[in-house]
């Protein structure tokens, strides 16, 4: 069954692609196609199986000693491949096929502009976040250069997860910046699948590599919502 719905759901694309029409049909079946996907795996595994993303770049390895520069330098060539995939080529490839299908829902030009001042904002958390995980933590935020200390400093002591804050939060700007409902809701999607899979197996490793250390700073910071913490804690070696 998984694998017919696959089938039309690639027809229906490509046949929408070509000619401009049933874009809302091929929409659905996209759709569709995904929830089977998923409703096959927990068929057949009872879960969803989070750890297959977690390969290559993406499993947890500390970074080798190095000097902070070389993190420094690490972590903004990592932002600028992940800006330039995910909120550049992305994006402007699902606008396209949102025109394409004939799906665009134009939003005023003030809408844009607020678009453009979040992506701003945004932006500046997600710089701010990686250099706090490059100078303090040893490391960088990819998996596998992971840092090699707990850093609770800069946006960390405010909440746990800046970073991701940071990129589905720019994200949406995109989205609304390009005037595209899909791309807000692919930011939005793809918050839910880092909630999800990746959160649960990041969190794991740190309470595995850091123990009561990670463990106070998970129940003194919150997950998603900042707030000022209690006490001030420090980056201590792992």
């Amino acid at each position: 069954m998984v694998p017919w719905t696959l089938l039309v759901a690639a027809g229906m694309a490509g046949y929408a692609t070509i000619t401009g029409e049933a874009g809302g049909g091929a929409l659905l079946m996209v759709v569709a196609s995904l929830g089977s996907v998923a409703a096959g795996l927990l068929v057949v595994l009872s879960r969803l199986p989070g750890e297959w993303l977690l390969v290559g770049p993406f499993a947890f390895r500390p970074a080798e000693p190095a000097p902070a520069r070389v993190h420094v330098r690490r972590t903004g060539v990592q932002m600028l491949g992940f800006w330039g995939a995910f909120l550049v080529l992305l994006p402007l490839g699902l606008a396209a096929l949102e025109r394409r299908w004939g799906l665009q829902l134009a939003a005023p030009a003030g809408v844009r502009l607020a678009g453009a001042c979040l992506l701003v904002l945004a932006s500046g958390l997600g710089v701010w976040s990686a250099w706090s995980m490059s100078r303090r933590g040893a490391g960088t935020p990819l998996p596998a250069v992971t840092a090699r200390r707990l850093v609770v400093t800069g946006p960390y002591r405010l909440v746990r997860n800046p970073m991701a804050i940071a990129g589905i939060t720019q994200g949406v700007a995109v989205g609304i910046l390009l005037s595209s409902w899909i791309v807000t809701l692919y930011a939005l999607c793809g918050s839910i699948v880092w909630n999800t899979l990746i959160r649960p197996a990041e969190e794991a490793d740190l309470q595995a590599r850091f123990g009561a250390e990670f463990t106070a700073y998970q129940e003194n910071v919150p997950c998603w919502v900042p707030r000022l913490p209690l006490t001030e804690q420090r980056p201590q070696q792992g």
